[in-house]
């Protein structure tokens, strides 16, 4: 009865901005770790580990991310010494930015997600480190948005707040996770290589399928028919199958097949031939490397004139993959380091170190350098570059 009387002066909580729709996503799953719905090491076996074109693929793409420098800007002006250059120079005594960037490009390719854990002292992140995406699990809060992550190793987790005291608001939130959108899940990225999932059966089974026709004496299955009287008994039948696998299975027995008197070997099912076997097998690897996003000509792959020459292709790699992931790793680092430094900070690409696009800036180039309507300083600007001290 008191505290129904007392309610009206009751001071009432701030107002704070969150979304409409955020309750019923944090009800589905408070409090708990939301298991990722897709299984990321058989991705990484089947996908990565196991075949030759999305092992490529992927290292293309992670590779070429990695040998982009980053520039540092602040308030409109390029920063050549900052403690956050000094920290992306070296995460941790493991790694330097190549190794950092070209991890959490793989991540996001295999997985669709890519984590990465800071370690501050005094508000400040000393370290970074990249974290296996199978091992962490999103906790959603009340509000609907990740209050916390669990790691996972060994049967042990261990759970990392996103906020609390001298953790968010005054430095630097433990955890970054970047993904991919994904329209069925509201918080973990889809993977590109699931997109590539039949593609990649497909492929797989093609290789096993040739490795499994060598070992058979690079024959197609078939049937031993015996055209004698009678049946062969038990111990016969043993006896045949036990010399048909010694004798002439195996890359050393290829082409070899002796039959004794009253036997007769009939080939069955479909010849590669019939089955369009390589013309599928080149299908598959084009799907593979259009979900990961690199020109199948710069993976070897027969066939595809999609591009006029591996220049072109090389180019499209760039402009339609490595740069868009890029930027948005150096967005996501910046927004996610910057408030440590109390700076109106901005990490961009040196997209000029970058010799695949030399043709498009020299182009470019010579394009502002004819316009004799601007100034120098709006040159400079047309080009990437700050206005001259």
């Amino acid at each position: 009865m008191l505290s129904s009387l007392l309610a009206p002066f009751r001071p009432r909580p701030p107002e704070g901005k969150a979304s409409r729709t955020a309750a019923p996503v944090a009800f589905l799953a408070q409090g708990r770790a939301r298991w990722t719905p897709r299984d990321y090491a058989s991705l990484a076996r089947e996908g990565f580990a196991r075949n030759a074109i999305a092992y490529r693929a992927v290292r293309l793409v992670a590779e070429a991310a990695a040998s982009v420098p980053f520039l540092l800007v602040e308030g409109g002006r390029d920063v050549d010494r900052h403690p956050m250059l000094d920290l992306l120079a070296k995460p941790n005594p493991r790694l330097r930015l190549a190794d950092l960037v070209e991890a959490v490009c793989g991540h996001m390719l295999v997985a669709g997600n890519a984590y990465l854990e800071a370690v501050s002292l005094e508000g400040a992140p000393r370290e970074l480190h990249v974290l296996r995406p199978d091992r962490v699990k999103v906790v959603p809060g009340a509000d609907g948005w990740p209050e916390a992550f669990d790691y996972t190793l060994e049967g042990r987790t261990l759970r990392i707040p996103q906020n609390g005291p001298g953790i968010g608001g005054e430095g630097v939130s433990p955890i970054l996770h970047l993904s991919f959108f994904n329209p069925l899940d509201d918080h973990y990225g889809f993977p590109p290589l699931e997109a590539a999932a039949q593609a990649l059966d497909l492929h797989n089974a093609a290789g096993a399928w040739n490795k499994a026709l060598i070992d058979n004496a690079a024959r197609p299955s078939g049937a031993l028919i015996y055209g004698g009287t009678g049946t062969l008994t038990d111990d016969q039948f043993e006896r045949l199958k036990g010399e048909l696998e010694a004798s002439f299975q195996g890359a050393s027995n290829a082409g070899r097949l002796l039959l004794e008197g009253g036997l007769d070997w009939k080939p069955l099912g479909l010849s590669p031939k019939d089955m369009d076997f390589e013309a599928a097998r080149s299908g598959a690897a084009r799907e593979i490397a259009l979900a990961l996003g690199v020109p199948p000509m710069l993976l070897g792959i027969p066939g595809d004139a999609t591009y006029s020459n591996y220049a072109e292709a090389n180019r499209a790699l760039w402009r339609l993959t490595v740069i868009p992931l890029v930027r948005r790793i150096a967005d996501a680092l910046c927004g996610w380091l910057a408030p440590a430094y109390g700076a109106d900070l901005a990490l961009v690409p040196d997209l000029d170190q970058v010799e695949a696009l030399s043709l498009e800036r020299s182009a470019l180039w010579a394009r502002v350098s004819a316009a004799d309507f601007i100034t120098e300083d709006e040159k400079r600007a047309a080009v990437g570059y700050g206005v001259r001290d």
